[in-house]
């Protein structure tokens, strides 16, 4: 039995060389990147099904997460057991779909089982393997060498660099496919929507604003202490003002009042079109509430009114909207 490693010193130089060793086996891929590479991507971007992700143990493991992201980024994709594909689950897999098949050896017992049943069942083969004279790189359609030179396990073991270079490996090609199919931000927020980039991408200043009964607004005509009882009924800080055609003509805001009593202004006899605010900051409805947060922000205001398209008053928001829906 090997001695176990008891000073901290002993424990920090494993870990640095455990990282270093799979920080070379990550870089020495960048060889691997060449015309199978390109060729295993137009097989995923012509893929008219689903790709299916299968290995054994650890590799398994990995293809689990390789499909995850292949799923999250504009490829459908889901794993699959291969030694439950042997007893039914191979009804997975169709004509149109693409299987990619993670063994490090090449010579896994369950993946070789059933690769003459995917060829059969009208599938194409991406392997991935450490070893290009393997079977599962002779039955592949393209093979992608993700071989390396050493684990980092200390008997040349334990799969660990293998693992973390088959991972990257996956992850090129998920990055790569996604690029060449032009998957965006916006279409990631889409396979993510109770994720915070959903939240930032996907919902718009009408989904939050307070329109209708809940939008404080008043006439040109009306008076301060109309507007004053408006604001406290929409419990805003804030009232847009609106000419007869219901165009903002301006606004009136907390802060508004405050500078008003230090003005000695007579509340009870002042009208709204006198103390308001005109040609205030304003954003379009429909654009994103993460817009609305930046001009808040950067302007240091707790609000802002909304236009439609046409130009007419159409909401309000506040800075506490949109910490609650978590745009920011």
């Amino acid at each position: 039995m090997t001695a176990p490693a008891t000073s901290p010193a002993e424990i920090l130089a494993i870990a640095r060389r455990t990282l270093e060793i799979e920080a070379r086996a990550v870089a020495r891929l960048t060889a691997s990147v060449d015309e199978a590479f390109l060729r295993a991507v137009q097989l995923l971007l012509d893929c008219q099904g689903r790709v299916v992700v299968t290995g054994m143990g650890k590799s398994g493991h990995i293809g689990g997460k390789i499909a995850a992201t292949l799923a999250s980024t504009g490829t459908p994709a889901f794993f699959m057991h291969p030694g439950e594909a042997s007893h039914g689950d191979l009804g997975m897999i169709a004509r149109g779909d693409v299987v990619l098949a993670l063994s490090n050896s090449g010579e896994s017992a369950e993946i070789a089982a059933i690769l003459p049943l995917i060829k059969r069942r009208g599938a194409r083969l991406i392997g991935m393997s450490g070893n290009p004279d393997s079977t599962l790189a002779r039955e592949s359609d393209v093979h992608l060498d993700a071989r390396v030179d050493q684990e980092a396990c200390p008997h040349n073991l334990a799969p660990t660099a293998s693992t973390t270079a088959a991972l990257a490996l996956g992850d090129a090609l998920a990055v790569a496919t996604l690029a060449a199919r032009g998957f965006s931000a916006e279409d990631f927020a889409r396979t993510h929507p109770g994720g915070v980039l959903g939240r930032r991408l996907l919902i718009h200043v009408r989904d939050l604003m307070h329109d209708g009964e809940a939008l404080p607004v008043v006439g040109e005509s009306a008076s301060l202490k109309e507007a004053l009882l408006e604001m406290t009924r929409k419990g805003l800080g804030m009232t847009g003002v609106v000419d007869a055609d219901g165009r903002l003509s301006g606004i009136f805001t907390d802060g508004d009042l405050r500078r008003l009593l230090d003005r000695d202004v007579d509340v009870r006899t002042a009208m709204i079109r006198e103390v308001m605010k005109r040609n205030p900051r304003t954003i379009p409805q429909d654009v994103l509430a993460v817009e609305a947060a930046r001009v808040m922000e950067e302007m240091r205001i707790n609000g802002l009114l909304a236009l439609d398209a046409d130009g007419r008053l159409a909401g309000a928001l506040n800075m506490h909207d949109l910490l609650k829906a978590g745009v920011v």
